[in-house]
């Protein structure tokens, strides 16, 4: 690496350093080289498009919504030892809503800016054409309709009499493959547009908490960090005002009357917002009394599960679909999760044992919800496995290799495990050495020394030798 070249590469890593914050410019730490999140620049009001199979359930659907925000295209690069003098940066392009067809287009649009200014530093400019131009490159415009490119095998294409190809339809051997540096990481639709409009918010949030407002109800003045905002008004107050507001309609029992301050206003809290700001157990009063009300109330209304949105949704009669009438997301309204149509509500481990606790000690109103909401089937599942864990745990022991449950029912103190083999000690839980399991119990600095025989509930009786 010639001096030159390394004093370019040098300076050209610290002017990026220099403009760019770090969610946008990341320097590497052993090599020459780096990774850059650039931000697409986007036109007001930009609709996202997303047809076809969301979801095993949701088959051909459509799904349309406005964003502000995509995901950022994502370029890692490296410096070889003679750039900027003979060769280019090496990089890859990665993107989640751009098709590798696309990405490939921008690599070599990328080696096009790399040979117009041969000899120069060249990633600002590369940079700044992925803001600003790569729509309109691209020739991408609203509403956007991302692809998923999957990986398989190319199909033949038909010939005609002639032996030509159909018109339009290029031959196998001239059809340019992907760029080997365009990348796109993302596993199907339904993830897709969950990640862009999760990026979205986040965006949105980020923003909102750079700026400054003033606070409707004390008249202060502070930034968006320490300030909140009604979802469907879009006013604001500060934190603390607003906490002191819920804490008081909560503790009189008003929780459908957590709405936005402003006279007249009809925009209501989500519960999320809720539990950001009051403590858990004035949250859990909350839940419990908004739960309540909703039974009988309003028993056809359920919230967007998703953590941004949780917009008030109305349940069709006999129906456990829901979609969000904000952000579109179909969702079951029994378990809150993406809609699967007839197949069962998934529950977790950890769930199925506060599901079985609260099932316990619940009055009958609330078994009958319980039994609704996640089916008879699966709270006795829950009883029953539970049984099964407090059964094994009064009566086995783990194996200390592997961990599966052992139950002695009598003979001595030197196990085996059923599922590893391994040799334990009863007693004391040790492992054994498999070519002499019973030194353990013959060696007089052993705690377990002439135990080999001896129960855990007579641990006052042994054999001695002398006797």
């Amino acid at each position: 690496m010639s001096s030159e070249d390394k004093e370019s590469q040098e300076d050209e890593l610290l002017a990026l350093a220099s403009i760019y914050d770090e969610d946008e410019f990341k320097r590497a730490q052993n090599v020459q080289g780096g990774e850059t999140r650039i931000s697409v620049d986007m036109p007001q009001n930009f609709r996202i498009s997303v047809s076809g199979n969301l979801t095993e359930t949701l088959q051909n659907s459509k799904l349309e919504c406005t964003v502000c925000f995509l995901p950022p295209v994502v370029l890692n690069f490296e410096f070889p030892a003679d750039y900027p003098s003979t060769s280019p940066p090496l990089f890859t392009l990665s993107c989640k809503w751009l098709s590798r067809a696309q990405l490939t287009a921008l690599c070599k649009h990328l080696d096009n800016l790399w040979e117009e200014n041969r000899g120069s530093v060249v990633l600002f400019a590369w940079m700044q054409f992925l803001k600003e131009d790569t729509l309109a490159y691209l020739n991408i415009t609203s509403p956007l309709e991302p692809e998923i490119t999957e990986q398989e095998k190319q199909p033949k294409q038909p010939k005609k009499e002639d032996g030509c190809y159909d018109i339009g339809d290029a031959a196998p051997a001239q059809r340019e493959p992907f760029d080997a540096r365009a990348i796109q990481d993302v596993e199907s639709l339904s993830s897709l547009i969950k990640e862009i409009l999760d990026f979205d918010q986040s965006q949105k949030e980020k923003g909102f908490n750079c700026k400054m407002f003033m606070c409707n109800i004390c008249f202060s003045i502070k930034q968006g960090s320490e300030c909140m905002y009604f979802k469907d008004c879009r006013h604001v107050y500060c934190k603390i005002c607003l906490k002191n507001y819920f804490e008081i309609q909560i503790k009189d029992g008003q929780v459908h009357c957590l709405n936005c301050p402003e006279p007249e206003c009809p925009s209501i809290a989500t519960p999320g917002q809720v539990k950001e700001l009051v403590e858990e157990k004035l949250f859990a009063l909350y839940d419990r009394l908004l739960l309540q009300s909703s039974l009988d109330l309003m028993a056809d209304v359920v919230y967007c599960p998703r953590p941004c949105c949780q917009t008030p949704v109305m349940q069709e009669p006999c129906c456990t679909m829901g979609i969000c009438s904000r952000c579109n997301y179909a969702f079951c309204t029994l378990c809150k999760m993406t809609y699967h149509g007839v197949s069962p509500c998934k529950v977790t481990a950890e769930k199925l044992a506060d599901l079985r606790n609260e099932y316990l000690e619940a009055d009958e109103a609330t078994k009958r919800f319980l039994e609704q909401r996640y089916g008879k089937r699966v709270i006795q599942k829950a009883l029953e496995e539970m049984e099964s864990r407090e059964w094994l745990e009064k009566n086995s022991k783990s194996c200390p290799c592997c961990g599966t449950p052992i139950e002695k029912l009598d003979g001595c103190n030197k196990m085996t495990c059923t599922a590893c083999m391994q040799y334990f000690c009863w007693l004391c839980m040790g492992s054994l050495s498999r070519a002499n399991p019973y030194r353990h119990f013959n060696d007089p600095a052993s705690p377990c020394f002439n135990r080999l025989f001896q129960t855990m509930q007579n641990d006052h009786y042994f054999w001695d030798e002398d006797d």
